[in-house]
């Protein structure tokens, strides 16, 4: 199927042998096990949430992030002998800490799985406090991201990345199906996708009127979480105030580089995360005749960003666990993939092609998707294609 891509789930391999083999589509048809069966594979302290040990990693990567952000105010604002220097430190801050800032998003995304402690208001506090900072409404998301994870794989009800089908595609895609609209689309949607999605629903599931994850009575919502919905707002309008304080006391260019910056570095990353999680020329999607929700959490892909899965607290390389147990905290999740991959067989997937090349790849290759040809006995399933 797809050119230079490197795929396997064999479940012996390691990721370097894994990087070597031909790609090759994900089984599609009922699984041969049950999700009791793969639960019983996984030791039972892989579901155990420590408050203690949780906490541990929000002190860590907050005190990596005060580090970054004690060197660039004392450092970087002013103490730089050259101007040339601020070009090539300036990014390199902005990187080092929207890294470090992308692992705070991936445990407040923990939080709103309720995957943090064993307590539900401890972590909607944890999680409000996190992702309000990085102006993320915590409520709204969890609500929309939980109903991914009740649909994924699903053309008709899934909520984020839902592919199109060849006869939804618009007019300007085949102008955009080349070296430079790749390009431009890449750099839109890793820039812009983020906050696109959370206003207007960009890439998101098509509903019969406007969703905004910032509208309370949008249809995203039912009416007992709309109150939640409010306090989300409010949580991302108090730091945007408080952003502005700090632009009237420091400087928009100071709030622009210190926070700024970092920023759009977390954005990018969890929309591209996201994207390579779900887009993938192997993975399999359904329509209501075929979908199921074992292969739904199945139809997602394992990827290897090198020292960025430990920095991301390995929301990239066990993301397949993390579809079928998403209560189980981020440091028990690599011990639960080793435990599954025997039971999962071919049904486990893992892409070790480097992340540049994949990105390439997919935005190449997955356009849309449409059933096989002839494919009389398996039409609700949907396969990438980008034959325009």
């Amino acid at each position: 199927m797809g050119a230079g891509g490197r795929m396997t789930a064999l479940p012996t391999a390691n990721k370097s042998d894994q990087s070597d083999r031909p790609l090759k589509r994900v089984p599609h048809t009922k699984p041969p096990f049950t999700l009791s069966q793969i639960k019983k594979a996984i030791p039972p302290h892989c579901f155990q949430r420590s408050v203690y040990r949780s906490f541990s990693y929000v002190v860590y990567d907050l005190a990596l992030a005060s580090l970054f952000l004690y060197i660039a105010t004392n450092y970087l604002i002013h103490h730089l002998p050259h101007q040339l220097l601020s070009y090539l430190a300036w990014p390199i801050y902005w990187i080092s800490q929207g890294c470090v800032l992308t692992g705070l998003w991936v445990i407040a995304h923990e939080c709103g799985h309720h995957a943090f402690s064993d307590y539900q208001w401890l972590d909607d506090l944890v999680g409000f406090i996190l992702h309000s900072g990085l102006l993320v409404p915590y409520f709204s998301w969890k609500y929309s991201h939980g109903r991914h994870h009740s649909n994924t794989g699903s053309l008709e009800r899934d909520e984020v990345f839902v592919p199109k089908k060849k006869s939804s595609i618009g007019w300007y895609s085949k102008y955009l199906n080349n070296p430079p609209g790749r390009v431009l689309t890449l750099a839109i949607t890793l820039i812009l996708g983020w906050p696109l999605y959370l206003t207007f629903n960009v890439s998101g599931r098509p509903y019969d009127q406007f969703a905004s994850h910032y509208d309370p009575y949008g249809p995203i919502y039912s009416d007992r979480q709309r109150l939640q919905i409010y306090i989300s707002d409010a949580g991302v309008l108090a730091v945007f105030y408080g952003l502005y304080r700090l632009a009237m006391a420091k400087g928009l260019a100071w709030v622009l580089c210190i926070y700024g910056g970092p920023l759009l570095v977390v954005n990018g990353f969890l929309v591209l995360i996201t994207f390579l999680q779900h887009t993938h020329p192997s993975l399999p999607h359904y329509d209501s005749t075929e979908w199921d929700w074992l292969r739904g959490a199945l139809s997602t892909v394992d990827r290897d960003y090198g020292i960025l899965n430990k920095i991301f607290h390995n929301i990239t390389d066990t993301h397949v666990a993390h579809h079928l147990f998403s209560t189980m905290p981020h440091y028990h999740a690599m011990e639960a993939t080793k435990a599954i991959k025997p039971i999962l067989g071919d049904y486990y997937q893992f892409d070790g092609t480097p992340i540049y090349k994949a990105t390439w790849r997919e935005a190449k290759e997955c356009i849309y998707v449409e059933p096989d040809e002839g494919g009389a006995q398996s039409k609700g399933v949907f396969w990438y294609a980008n034959k325009l």
